[in-house]
């Protein structure tokens, strides 16, 4: 859910099995840009129709440390929105149990771990908010571009390349596999095929970056419903309430760690 200090720019595998991926899959690239974009957009407007959503969700992120090793860190958590000016996201991993609220004028950011919360004032809606945590606080809304209403536009952003793989089947759920490539970027996303095309998977891969790390996430519930309070903080009453500036780490990756995987998510 929190940012990374070090972020993509936005926007053993068997050899013979690599060359017949690399024969068959990029002809049919550069012919079915036309219906990967079609796709696309049509789980934008349905994402972007929803005025309510509740999603889970779990999240691997890859960094590279000092010596090249790829290292993978999981969280998992749950986004809560109600458009346009309320935002609940929690992320828990092995490091960091952290949570933003937002109903649409106090933002609060409440740190678990560390028994201590902040709040600021922050009127407007939750896309501005996503905007501002993301460039004034480094915090990052899992999954965030996807929550956007005019996503499909923010995804195809300096697409140079976009392929319709084929089927995938993600927690039971028949998906149409789609890739697209940036300058910098790989990306892929797997949409729920049929009436209500969902986001299931979402994966970044860093081309500029040795060992090509990657930002994987899976969305496992999806429901249009959210409880009526799901938007009003309780602060527990053994916890600080301190300055946004002085809330300790709250990165998904521990202190320490070398992070290079990416920020459009």
């Amino acid at each position: 859910m929190m940012g990374v200090k070090q972020v993509i720019p936005r926007h053993g595998i068997l050899i013979g099995a690599a060359l017949m991926v690399s024969v068959s899959v990029m002809p049919a690239a550069r012919a079915q840009n036309g219906e990967a974009e079609k796709l696309l957009k049509g789980m934008a407007d349905y994402v972007s129709g929803q005025k309510t959503l509740a999603v889970t969700y779990d999240s691997d992120i890859e960094v590279i440390t000092s010596k090249l090793q790829k290292i993978q860190f999981t969280s998992s958590g749950q986004v809560q929105l109600s458009r346009p000016d309320k935002l609940r996201a929690t992320r828990t991993g092995g490091y960091r149990d952290v949570e933003i609220v937002f109903d649409g004028k106090m933002l609060t950011v409440n740190n678990k771990d560390g028994k201590d919360y902040a709040q600021i004032e922050a009127p407007g809606t939750a896309e501005e908010l996503i905007d501002v945590l993301r460039d004034k606080h480094g915090v990052v809304a899992p999954g965030a571009d996807l929550l956007l209403s005019n996503v499909f536009n923010v995804l195809m952003t300096d697409v140079v390349e976009a392929a319709v793989i084929g089927k995938g089947v993600i927690d039971g759920v028949e998906c149409d596999h789609l890739a697209f490539r940036n300058v910098e970027t790989d990306w892929q996303i797997w949409i729920e095929s049929g009436a209500k095309p969902i986001p299931r998977k979402y994966v970044i891969t860093s081309k500029g970056i040795g060992e090509a790390p990657q930002y994987t996430l899976r969305i496992k519930d999806w429901k249009t419903d959210v409880a009526a309070d799901a938007f009003a903080f309780k602060a527990d009453p053994s916890f600080k309430k301190i300055a946004l500036g002085d809330l300790s780490d709250i990165d998904e990756v521990p202190q320490g760690t070398t992070t290079k995987t990416g920020d459009k998510r």
